[in-house]
């Protein structure tokens, strides 16, 4: 079957109507018109073919009246003004002329329509100057002009409405491809935040569990008890990912009602040091100023950071390596610290030494530190998500090695209002 689009059904309801025009104004003149009937009217001619060709010639711009309206008026209006110039009535042809009109008005810009309207205007004072047929009084002039300017009026008004609806529909589709937007930024936001938490969850706890278990395998066959003490803090560290994992992932779950507890925040930082030691880190907690009020995003933000750096000094400072975690509240900043002194393969303080002993340019060792801050904040999610954290609450991180060897994780959130 085939179907019709809409241009096409609009061209057809157009040639339909010029039709109907054309059909109407040579019924009007054949029946009504001058010298129907065996009566003749004074002042106008009576209808012949001339007559005929230029009632069909009006009417037919109708058809196109969409497509190229200003050509199609200035086609209707110029066998219209010979019709009347030539003293022929012109039944319905005069409202081809207005359809016309209404056409340039509702499809074309304000300037083609003012000079379309003004060239209607201007035709029918020439013919009306002319004189030719039978005397008009000035009111039929005068309502003419009235509905020249009418029927202007409304094709304009339907331009306006049209482009408003228009308008409308556009400002809708922004709207929601802006929400569609927002909500795409937003899940994407919400995915980083929940792989940030079990990022911060999973490394931690894996990476305590994978050295305790390394350190129990070196002494299992030398020392069981020690070995047997390892792998129950093993076993507790395990218990402590998953429960924290469930806690993540029950407020996800849709419908489910989470056992939702306190976030960690500094107060927990005693805890976490003293897991860390067990795990075989040497860690030490300082505590400066006077604890106060911190906000609860800037609390866990610090919280994470001092879990990640030590994570990352526990996998990467080395054997024997010590870390001290640097807590100090100001009046309007929370500064917080985690430093290690390592000397593992990626850090380059020997051979900075070394280089400055044998007068070398040390090329080689910068590249080391700068290594060992890729090694440590580049090559995965951890530090990556504590810089997202820090920025979140407007604060200034910096990562990289010590002057004197090492590694350090520093922040500084600021407090508004002291707190």
């Amino acid at each position: 079957m085939r179907v019709w689009g809409r241009p096409r059904l609009l061209l057809v309801r157009d040639a339909l109507l010029a039709v109907l025009v054309a059909a109407v104004s040579l019924t009007l003149l054949t029946f009504w018109g001058p010298g129907a009937r065996g009566v003749p009217v004074q002042g106008l001619r009576e209808p012949d073919a001339l007559g005929v060709v230029l009632v069909l010639l009006a009417c037919v711009p109708v058809a196109v009246r969409r497509r190229w309206p200003l050509t199609g008026l200035c086609a209707a209006l110029v066998p219209e003004t010979a019709l009347e110039g030539l003293g022929y009535g012109t039944g319905l042809t005069g409202a081809a002329g207005l359809v016309m009109l209404y056409s340039v008005a509702a499809y074309r810009g304000l300037a083609v329509a003012l000079g379309a309207l003004a060239l209607a205007l201007a035709l029918y004072a020439a013919s009306a100057a002319a004189g030719a047929g039978a005397p008009v009084a000035w009111s039929d002039h005068l309502v003419v002009v009235v509905a020249l300017v009418a029927v202007w009026g409304v094709g304009r008004s339907l331009r306006l409405r049209r482009a408003y609806m228009e308008e409308l529909r556009d400002r809708a589709a922004r709207l929601e491809r802006a929400r569609a937007a927002d909500r795409r930024a937003a899940r994407a936001e919400e995915r980083s935040r929940i792989a940030r938490e079990l990022h911060d969850v999973v490394a931690h706890h894996v990476s305590v569990m994978t050295v305790q278990a390394s350190a129990a395998r070196r002494v299992l066959a030398s020392d069981p008890g020690l070995a047997g003490e390892a792998l129950t803090a093993i076993e507790e560290t395990g218990r402590m990912a998953l429960t924290e994992m469930r806690n993540i992932v029950g407020v996800l779950r849709a419908g489910a009602r989470a056992e939702l507890g306190p976030q960690p925040g500094t107060r927990d930082l005693p805890a976490l040091v003293e897991q860390m030691r067990e795990a075989g880190l040497a860690t030490g907690l300082t505590v400066e100023g006077v604890p106060g009020a911190v906000p609860a995003g800037v609390d866990l933000a610090a919280y994470r950071l001092v879990q990640e750096g030590l994570t990352n000094a526990l996998r990467h400072a080395g054997a024997g390596a010590t870390a001290r975690v640097t807590v100090r509240y100001e009046p309007h900043e929370l500064d917080v610290r985690v430093e290690d002194d390592g000397r593992g393969p990626h850090d380059g303080g020997a051979d900075r030494n070394s280089a400055g002993r044998n007068g070398d340019d040390g090329n080689g060792d910068d590249d080391a530190g700068v290594m060992e801050a890729e090694t440590r904040a580049g090559r995965g999610h951890g530090l990556v998500g504590i810089r997202e954290r820090v920025a979140l609450y407007g604060g200034i991180l910096s990562i990289g090695p010590r002057p004197g060897g090492g590694f350090e994780v520093r922040a500084r959130f600021p407090l508004k209002d002291g707190q």
